[in-house]
């Protein structure tokens, strides 16, 4: 529009920070109740509830003290958090050794986490005829077009369209595309290999 000002966006204001959700993440993986973080910091348990939700502001010295409880840097309070994009034609290729796939990394090689692998698998193709395991905590897999078998010792699971999967990283396996279509097939890995 004519005549309309632009301003510059404005820089970012710490005291705009908005902490109390990290610091209650922080309390919770650390397995902390409200009532003994609240008392080690020499805070009242009803300030540090509403600290958490954002109701009120802290000092710095009970930022520090409360970081300091948690086993934190006051720094991880201030971060952005960490996004990563992989946009589908930019997925990189990944080879777990199996024959008639196609399969890409859909999780940036930073994160250790978790690791996603979509899997395109030609009528036939699959994970090989061995059973294998995986060094992961945890192993999902989503059927997103087509049909997939899984072979587990002493057991067959057929997973249609839309079917999904969750088994312990640990637990033999293979799998395959038992039809004549191309199966496409998400798996999830938690930590990532």
């Amino acid at each position: 529009m004519a005549g309309e000002v632009r301003r510059p966006p404005r820089p970012h204001d710490p005291a705009d920070a908005r902490v109390g959700a990290r610091l209650r993440a922080a309390r919770q993986a650390a397995g902390r109740t409200l009532t003994a973080v609240a008392e080690q910091a020499g805070l009242t348990k009803g300030f540090l509830s509403r600290l958490e939700r954002d109701e009120v502001s802290p000092s710095v010295a009970t930022l520090v003290t409360l970081c300091g409880v948690l086993g934190i840097a006051v720094g991880r309070l201030f971060e952005s958090p960490a996004t990563a994009l992989v946009r589908a034609a930019e997925a990189p290729p990944i080879d777990f050794g199996g024959q008639g796939v196609r399969e890409v990394l859909l999780t940036a090689g930073a994160r250790r986490e978790l690791q996603v692998i979509r899997s395109v698998v030609e009528p036939g193709g699959g994970g090989g005829d061995e059973l294998y395991s995986l060094a992961c905590d945890a192993e999902f897999v989503h059927v997103l077009r087509g049909r997939l078998r899984l072979l587990l010792p002493g057991e067959v699971v057929d997973l249609d369209e839309g079917d999904a999967l969750t088994m312990p990283g640990a637990t033999p396996h293979t799998w395959l595309n038992p039809s004549t279509t191309t199966c496409e097939v998400l798996w999830v890995l938690t930590p990532a290999l």
